[in-house]
């Protein structure tokens, strides 16, 4: 048994994955959590760390399961080849993989760091810049911006942040 990689469709690595192991094959998509700006709020989600591709483990004996289901199954674009071969990965990259996930998992990636510049988009404030602070619940975020030549902490919605720069 070796692993494989497989090219997905755009934003179908979770459906192909899916389908996949729904056929029997065993699979692995190494995901990533960060922090994504969803319908205003602040929230953790898993994102693929190689968009588009995921792994599944093949056999090259008569007794294993056929290759030939996996080109239509949705979400799959392909098998990644190198001219005719396929693109073998090594075990040892794919237990890596999935030790570094298991590390990062309580500690996802966020979307604004303590201390960073960002920039206000919306109401009175638009257009000023301030230094990130931190999360203030779902909803809110707490940034630190100079007004008269004072600190002022504002709370403000997340979605109504960039980065500056």
């Amino acid at each position: 048994m070796y692993w494989y990689l497989v090219h997905t469709k755009p934003r179908q690595e979770k459906r192909a994955l899916q389908n996949l192991e729904q056929q029997g094959y065993r699979c692995y998509l190494p995901l990533l959590p960060s922090e994504k700006i969803r319908q205003g709020v602040l929230r953790v989600m898993d994102e693929p760390l190689f968009p588009r591709y995921l792994f599944i483990q093949l056999g090259q004996s008569d007794s294993a399961k056929s290759w030939a289901p996996i080109r239509s199954t949705k979400g799959v674009s392909c098998l990644v080849r190198f001219g005719v071969e396929l693109a073998k990965v090594d075990d040892g990259l794919i237990e890596f993989l999935r030790g570094q996930e298991q590390a990062v998992q309580n500690n996802p990636e966020r979307l604004f760091k303590p201390g960073e510049r960002v920039c206000l988009t919306e109401g009175a404030f638009a257009g000023v810049e301030g230094i990130y602070q931190m999360a203030d619940g779902e909803k809110r975020v707490m940034v630190l911006i100079e007004l008269l030549s004072t600190p002022v902490t504002l709370r403000v919605a997340p979605n109504s942040l960039r980065k500056a720069g």
